[in-house]
């Protein structure tokens, strides 16, 4: 039986009081750039301007995480090939997956759609740093070592973003999601955030 790490006090406290000073922080930030944001989004796809999703967090529970929507309207007619959806089993975002719009790309390819999951973190829902959270059909299929990774909140960046996500295999991002729970700690967590812009702006983050 794998034998729980011991919670240190920066995970029992620290890293709430961090998640929640950052998003109070970003979000006045982030606002002029969301606004701007949901006005193409809502030219760009019409008026619904948020994608909603059923995600496992904490302990296994599930929230409903909210991004800016990417996809085209009309997304589900949209025939995808068999090579393209057996790489997206690889790799987490595919570029030439036709469902995104050419805005939706861009603010996938920039993480912009993902400024609205600052509200998750102050529901206490995310962290801003944490394992990327999953679909629920995904965990259903987890061996019982995995589910580790639920041992902390998920979060909008996080070791295998910073990594290169775009080029890193699935399976090896659970490895990464585990090494981080092992070694949660400010120090970490600091340098992951550090890292996140330039990854972003380098896109290989994305």
């Amino acid at each position: 039986m794998r034998r729980r790490p011991r919670v240190g006090l920066y995970q029992r406290a620290g890293k709430r009081v961090l998640d929640v000073a950052v998003a109070c922080v970003a979000l006045p930030l982030a606002a002029p750039v969301m606004g701007v944001t949901a006005l193409l989004v809502r030219i760009a796809l019409g008026r619904d301007l948020w994608y909603r999703q059923e995600r496992i967090g904490l302990n296994g529970r599930s929230f409903t995480i909210v991004k800016f929507r990417t996809m085209s309207p009309d997304r589900r007619s949209l025939s995808v090939d068999v090579g393209l959806e057996r790489d997206r089993r690889v790799i987490h975002k595919t570029p030439d997956d036709p469902r995104h719009t050419k805005l939706g790309r861009a603010l996938r390819g920039s993480g912009l759609d993902e400024l609205p999951q600052l509200v998750n973190v102050l529901r206490g829902e995310m962290s801003v740093v944490g394992p990327r959270p999953e679909l629920p059909l995904i965990v259903a299929r987890y061996e019982q070592w995995q589910h580790a990774r639920h041992e902390v909140r998920p979060g909008i960046t996080g070791l295998w973003q910073v990594s290169g996500r775009g080029r890193v295999p699935m399976h090896e991002s659970v490895a990464m999601d585990l090494e981080y729970v092992r070694n949660i700690s400010l120090r970490g967590d600091l340098k992951i955030l550090f890292r996140t812009l330039p990854a972003l702006l380098r896109r290989t983050g994305a």
